[in-house]
């Protein structure tokens, strides 16, 4: 009779692309946790969007939004926590997950820079401030090098498929 499974060691790539993808949702949300605490720009452009609002008005679409932004961020962040953390336990779905948004964030990431590096968004009156650029920047690179590791080890991912088959039929 078979004795428990104990799991294999993440590998070390693995497990550096775990915390890659952690930090760059913990960076993307607090880019978007300070963007929601800029309340003086929420309030203009909710005015701009509604004039006929009165203060009381404004002040509670504000705080909702901040609320639902802030519970959105949290979700996500989460979301990517499980992800990463799946995908490090040798799960390949979880491993093409992370593929998909993180080819969706560094391909926009890329676009956004290009447009900031050849003055599309200046001419097109997109405002890009020094630490939005900065942020882009920094969560591309976390995301492209975070897909690249797991495709390093990629023995893993089929290991645990081993594993897992061979669990079931014991």
């Amino acid at each position: 009779m078979a004795g428990p499974v104990t799991p294999a060691p993440v590998p070390k790539l693995i497990d550096v692309a775990r915390w890659l993808w952690i930090a760059s949702a913990c960076v993307g949300m607090l880019r978007f946790v300070a963007q929601l605490f800029d309340r003086e720009t929420l309030v203009a452009e909710a005015r701009r969007q509604n004039p006929a609002m009165n203060q009381d008005q404004v002040d509670a679409g504000v705080n909702g939004g901040v609320l639902f932004g802030l519970l959105i961020a949290v979700a996500v962040l989460l979301a990517y926590t499980r992800l990463a953390n799946a995908m490090a336990r040798g799960r390949n779905w979880a491993r093409i997950v992370l593929t998909v948004l993180g080819g969706a964030s560094v391909a926009f990431g890329l676009f956004r820079l290009g447009a900031w590096a050849s003055g599309v968004a200046a001419e097109l009156g997109v405002e890009m401030r020094a630490v939005d650029l900065a942020v882009t920047l920094v969560t591309t690179v976390l995301d492209a090098t975070a897909i690249v590791l797991m495709y390093r080890v990629s023995a893993h991912f089929r290991k645990r498929v081993t594993v897992d088959s061979t669990f079931l039929r014991t």
